[in-house]
């Protein structure tokens, strides 16, 4: 009789311990019957994969525009070159969200976006010619805003910016750094069209390690921090003791600052909703998600609350450094906006997922 009690425990807790396994699997919630991959495909497919084609087509055609520059530095060209980046630069918009996979281990994003650039840093590895671009030590001199100091900064017009550039080493450091841009963007690209779209739309449990998991933290934490912090925040110095002016993503461009704001948000929102890279068809996504938990408020307030954050966006001057010190309530106003977003992405949302933030959060919000 004890034999058979002992016996009964232990298959309990077999159970028990099987029932616990599995559930990262299962539903992450009472009552969640949402198909999961659908989401996942959705993403994989329509959204990451597609956006990054697009990026890889924009890094080639900037690499093109590069070597007609390099080989005859006119205005023209320079120009040309100039244009190729923005659009390269709003494309980046798209893809930067998604720190998964290959991106994540190869510091992807570190080397494509950081800003300010550190100008000290380019210009010492333009004069001793030797350099790492790969190393995190050059994380801020390289990517996207090492070519906006390269394009406008490095003389006060561009007559002097062309004559920068009858120097060879300014020829190569720039046609370094684009190679190389183009270069991780094809490991990234290839590891998608790879293995990893297998791996990662398989992974719809909810554990600390599962693609759906990673997904949706990358996801809130990008808003939070690269959009809603750098791009507005801490420019208009939500996190210091006064503005930043010199902290604006497009610093040297000056045009740019807004335009590459509004893209990024856009880009979020189309994420949010499931909207394909490539048409306007939607499938699997948050919304989807929520709508599917009997959450159809909670999907009405995020959309209202990213379309009045493009309204305080859009009223902004072009060029944030101008706008900081003209109006800075304005980016103030702005940055509100994006913070009511955090809330419904960060509590609300992942509440009704039920997946734990898995990053640490020090600006207290």
């Amino acid at each position: 009789m004890k034999k058979f009690f002992l016996g009964l425990v232990v298959l309990g807790l077999v159970l028990a311990c099987s029932s616990s396994s599995s559930s990262d699997d299962g539903p992450t919630g009472v009552g969640d019957t949402y198909n999961r991959e659908d989401l996942l495909i959705n993403v994989a497919d329509n959204i990451v994969i597609p956006a990054f084609q697009d990026l890889d087509s924009k890094l080639t055609l900037l690499k093109s525009t590069k070597d007609a520059f390099t080989a005859d530095p006119t205005q023209n060209n320079l120009v040309g070159l100039r244009d190729s980046w923005l659009e390269a630069y709003k494309v980046w918009q798209y893809v930067e969200m998604f720190n998964i996979g290959k991106a994540e281990e190869i510091l992807y994003g570190f080397q494509m976006n950081v800003y300010p650039t550190n100008t000290v840093d380019i210009e010492n590895n333009i004069s001793t010619g030797t350099y790492d671009l790969a190393s995190v030590n050059n994380n801020d001199a390289v990517g996207f805003p090492a070519l906006d100091y390269m394009l406008y900064g490095v003389g006060v017009d561009d007559s002097s910016i062309l004559t920068k550039y009858n120097d060879s080493k300014y020829i190569d450091y720039l046609s370094d750094l684009v190679d190389q841009m183009s270069a991780i963007t094809k490991t990234v690209l290839n590891d998608w069209t790879g293995s990893y779209r297998t791996t990662f739309v398989s992974q719809t449990g909810n554990t600390a390690t599962s693609a759906l998991n990673k997904l949706v933290n990358d996801y809130v934490f990008y808003y939070e921090k690269g959009l809603r912090a750098n791009k507005i925040g801490i420019p208009a110095g939500n996190f210091s003791n006064s503005p930043l002016a010199d902290k604006v993503e497009g610093l040297y461009s000056k045009i740019y600052s807004k335009e590459l704001t509004l893209t990024a948000l856009d880009a979020v929102q189309d994420m949010f909703n499931g909207k394909s890279y490539s048409n306007s068809s939607s499938g699997g996504s948050f919304k989807a998600y929520l709508t599917n938990l009997n959450r159809n408020d909670l999907v009405t307030l995020i959309n209202s609350r990213f379309n009045d954050a493009r309204q305080k966006i859009e009223a902004l001057n072009d060029d944030y450094g101008a706008q900081i010190n003209s109006d800075n309530t304005k980016m103030t106003q702005a940055y509100d906006a994006l913070q009511l977003v955090v809330v419904s992405l960060k509590v609300d949302m992942l509440q009704a997922f039920n997946i734990n933030v898995d990053y640490v959060d020090a600006d207290g919000d």
